[in-house]
């Protein structure tokens, strides 16, 4: 073996562990239809709008969420899910926060909601 070819064998072997992350797993339970929800870094209901933080490779955007909001009663639910995967190519783990304006998501500033996604810690520095 050269000297050149262990260089190039360290940079690759350098470069393979600073491949994207993929989100962390759902955690539920196999056939439940809460498993198709984006796991959520972080929500923050704000006066006017809510705004969540999800994984990103670079490319997410407010267009690649659909969302669901249900009544029953005074209570009401919503839930986000990812429409399209982010298919970009990044070296770094990223996230990317998304802002919901109340009026977007058919809800009244005041309305105490509950948010169907799970909360899961980033995984960066």
């Amino acid at each position: 073996m050269t000297r050149r070819f262990l260089m190039m064998a360290s940079v690759a072997a350098l470069l393979a562990g600073c491949a994207t992350v993929p989100p962390p797993p759902i955690l539920a339970p196999s056939g439940h239809p809460l498993g198709e929800l984006e796991p959520l870094y972080a929500a923050d209901a704000g006066r006017r709008e809510l705004t969540i933080k999800v994984a990103s490779n670079g490319c997410t955007t407010k267009a690649d969420f659909a969302f669901y909001v249900e009544r029953r009663g005074e209570a009401v639910t919503l839930a986000f899910g990812r429409t399209r995967v982010d298919g970009c190519q990044s070296l770094a783990v990223g996230h990317v926060e998304l802002a919901f304006s109340y009026a977007e998501l058919g809800l009244e500033p005041r309305d105490p909601v509950f948010l169907l996604n799970p909360l899961v810690p980033w995984p960066g520095l």
